[in-house]
């Protein structure tokens, strides 16, 4: 689709460098407030997917050239667990109270949950 003055340009590819698979969206959760040092944080939700991501910081010219040029963008770390029904919060039974996005409606967040359901067990 093209407009004057727009133009949508998708990601050509998303590298993922590390994976870890949680067996319960609780984990996941506990594991994300582990990760955000306590700080009020979220998780994202895809096709039956709740997952994190830590994306690569663009501060090089290769990573800004590979990101503007390649279309790449590189996710350093993705933990993830399956989730199959959609649920705004996760409360863990240490009643860390995490909140879940549904982020179904992007092309971007419902590839990489198909990814992970197909592939991150293999990796993780």
């Amino acid at each position: 689709m093209r407009e004057e003055g727009f133009r949508y340009e998708p990601f050509k590819e998303v590298i993922i460098m590390e994976c870890t698979r949680f067996n319960t969206p609780d984990d996941l959760a506990k594991f994300a407030n582990v990760a955000a040092g306590g700080k009020p944080t979220g998780i994202y939700w895809a096709r039956g997917v709740a997952f994190i991501y830590f994306p690569l910081p663009a501060t090089t010219d290769v990573a800004v050239k590979s990101i503007l040029e390649e279309g790449k963008l590189y996710w350093a770390f993705v933990s993830y667990a399956l989730m199959p029904k959609y649920s705004p919060l996760i409360e863990t039974k240490e009643k860390i109270i995490v909140p879940v996005i549904d982020m179904s409606t992007s092309p971007l967040f419902s590839k990489a949950a198909e990814w992970l359901k197909e592939n991150g067990a293999k990796i993780s």
